[in-house]
């Protein structure tokens, strides 16, 4: 399921079992003042990116209705938005002399935050356009109007447009302040009213999904168990799928030793909250060898009311949340976890997740499991999010994210693109694996997650159209908004950092661990079983937002590793270690050039039980689309997976 953007819906970015489930960045730029075309008065202060891009002239419908309601925020530019952005840099590079010297939300505030006058000026000009300031945080002020008050603030004419069948309001040209507040305005979101994805309104949040079961037969380890009566694949017997692994299999897979995350906390931030997460986390801890939750160590910051909860398919998101915690316990069973529930899947919410994560800095490492296609994206919601994500590397936080479950994006949106927030130059992008952990908790290879499925035919005897279509993998390419960072240059290869044209641009991921379902992570949690009860149960599961709390909890280790010294904003120190020992280089045919991989597959038809029969399919590992995992920096791992040297890399 996917999100969205100030009026938009934002999706979970990869909850992957029988087929990857359906699921921001770069700088503002600020234009000089003038006057606008829509005979406005001169003496602006552009704001880029606030008109969208399916706001053309052939799609407009005319002039929106001036009593036409208008619901935005304006962000706050705050004292040194240049400054804040420069000492993120500093602050994060393993190069200078400024490295690790972060500050706290105070001295944040009082260095880069807004100003009382900032405030005042901003509210006086928006009360004077005739626009009603509903509230008034550090960062922004909400708003409310009409269309005609709206236009007189920012200096456009709200327009209707077509778009996707439906009518939408929008800006018809760039919105602007006055610009005698260049230095206050930051960016405004919200003048128009398109979702950019609509899924699945009370407060009461609804009862768990349906439940979700595996079939089987499984190996216990991979390639445990195959079946010599189905047919070959690649010139041998596909082994079944894995049960699914466990903390035991993953700590061992990517280095742990004797690291347990001790005296470092986690966040999570997703839509919702599961009602029954704590019992079904310690429940899960009981049933597979982690530690039982210490009093405390998970804990919750929610809001006070839910919003959008049928569009947002707010029940989908317990099972967002009930992976990142157990994954994240699985891998450093000893952190500390807090969940900072948005009231909503929409942007706005989710930007306030993120802001309470650094107001009070509740954690050193952020896993965020969610994100929405660049092409979704705008400059005036990137900016809002990217401010949030620099305020938190200058206080050493680190954010990271997950890159999709549907590799180019092509086949998904028919256009080749890479997913947000994970193009931000500010966050940690996490791709995705498939991993084979043998017996005795062996690593034995990885690489990067994409399957094709083909279906067993009805006689038994071969596989139908092997290796089939295209059935899920990692995000990953290079993006069209966002600029090459400093750290990404002499490592992206110039063939992806330049695949969309002469200039470098960000490349993603930044790093990977394992996300492919059919290589998954076993996770328990309370459903909706047949009969209408609620009950736990455990089922495998995949997808990046598997990675991401994967990475998050060997961040935890390797903070550990550092005796808890912040890694804070972790690119610059990934980027460093490119090429050693601490990564798996991970590579579509880790056995050698032509040997293949693939595994068998038995699921339920209905997803639950045998009534109606199981189908029998071959996943193909190792193609991800037109993304290619291959010898160093590549496009679907990144520089690769933690390896056995990887968390003690960060020892003094």
């Amino acid at each position: 399921m996917r999100s969205s953007r100030s009026r938009s819906l934002r999706a979970r970015s990869g909850l992957a079992w029988a087929a990857a489930l359906p699921l921001v960045a770069g700088a503002l730029a600020l234009g000089a003042p003038a006057a606008d075309a829509a005979g406005h008065d001169g003496g602006r202060h552009t704001l880029q990116g606030t008109k969208p891009g399916w706001a053309t002239q052939q799609a407009d419908q005319g002039a929106t209705a001036g009593s036409a309601d208008v619901n935005a925020r304006v962000y706050l530019a705050g004292r040194d938005a240049k400054g804040l952005a420069d000492y993120a840099k500093a602050v994060s590079d393993p190069h200078s002399a400024a490295y690790g010297k972060y500050l706290s939300p105070a001295q944040v505030r009082s260095r880069y935050g807004a100003t009382q006058d900032q405030i005042a000026r901003v509210t006086g000009w928006l009360k004077k356009s005739g626009l009603r300031v509903t509230g008034t945080t550090n960062r922004y002020l909400t708003v409310q109007g009409d269309a005609a008050a709206a236009a007189r603030a920012f200096a456009t004419d709200l327009h209707n447009y077509r778009k996707g069948g439906h009518t939408y309001h929008a800006p018809s040209t760039t919105a602007s302040a006055p610009a005698a507040l260049s230095d206050a305005v930051l960016t405004v979101t919200g003048l128009d009213n398109a979702p950019r994805y609509a899924q699945h309104h009370s407060t009461e949040l609804p009862p768990p999904s349906p439940v979700f079961r595996n079939a089987g037969p499984f190996s216990t380890s991979y390639g445990s168990k195959t079946d010599k009566n189905l047919p070959s694949a690649y010139g041998s017997k596909a082994p079944y799928a894995i049960k699914g692994y466990t903390g035991k299999q993953l700590r061992a897979a990517y280095g742990a030793k004797k690291w347990t995350g001790k005296g470092v906390t986690v966040a999570i931030t997703d839509a919702y909250a599961s009602p029954t997460i704590a019992q079904d986390a310690d429940k899960y801890a009981a049933r597979n060898g982690d530690p039982r939750y210490r009093r405390g160590q998970l804990s919750q910051v929610l809001p006070k009311d839910y919003t959008n909860i049928q569009e947002c398919g707010a029940a989908g998101w317990y099972g967002e949340e009930t992976l990142d915690v157990e994954a994240v316990h699985a891998v450093a069973p000893d952190a500390d976890i807090v969940y900072v529930g948005g009231a909503s899947c929409m942007d706005n919410d989710l930007l306030d997740s993120l802001g309470k994560v650094v107001d009070s800095h509740l954690a050193d490492i952020v896993s965020n499991s969610w994100g929405d296609v660049e092409a979704n994206e705008t400059p005036d919601v990137a900016a809002a999010y990217d401010q949030i994500f620099q305020q938190g590397a200058v206080q050493g936080i680190g954010f990271y994210f997950s890159t999709g479950d549907n590799g180019d994006e092509l086949a998904h949106t028919g256009t080749k693109q890479v997913d947000t927030p994970a193009n931000s130059a500010w966050v940690t992008a996490v791709g995705g694996t498939a991993l084979a952990v043998g017996k005795h908790d062996t690593y034995q290879w990885e690489t990067g997650w994409g399957t094709q499925k083909s279906v067993l035919s009805k006689d038994g005897n071969d596989w139908t159209d092997f290796p089939g279509e295209f059935n899920g993998g990692a995000g990953g390419g290079t993006s069209k908004s966002v600029p090459q960072p400093f750290y990404q240059r002499g490592v992206v290869p110039d063939a992806l950092s330049k695949a969309a044209g002469a200039a470098p641009m960000r490349t993603i991921p930044d790093i990977a661990a394992v996300a492919d379902p059919n290589t998954g992570f076993l996770v328990g949690q309370t459903q909706s079983l047949p009969g209408g009860k609620l009950g736990y149960d455990e089922y495998r599961i995949g997808g990046t937002s598997l990675a991401a709390p994967v990475i998050a909890g060997v961040q935890a280790l390797a903070q550990q590793a550092r005796h808890g010294i912040a890694i804070g904003f972790a690119n610059p120190a990934i980027y460093q270690r490119y090429g050693t020992a601490a990564y798996h280089d991970v590579t579509d045919h880790p056995l050698g050039a032509g040997r293949d991989l693939a595994v068998v597959r038995v699921d339920y038809v209905n997803g639950v039980d045998a009534g109606q029969g199981t189908t029998t399919t071959l996943r193909s590992l190792g193609k991800d689309s037109s993304l290619h995992a291959g010898v160093g920096y590549d496009d679907v791992t990144g520089v690769g997976s933690p390896g056995d040297g990887y968390v003690s890399s960060y020892r003094p």
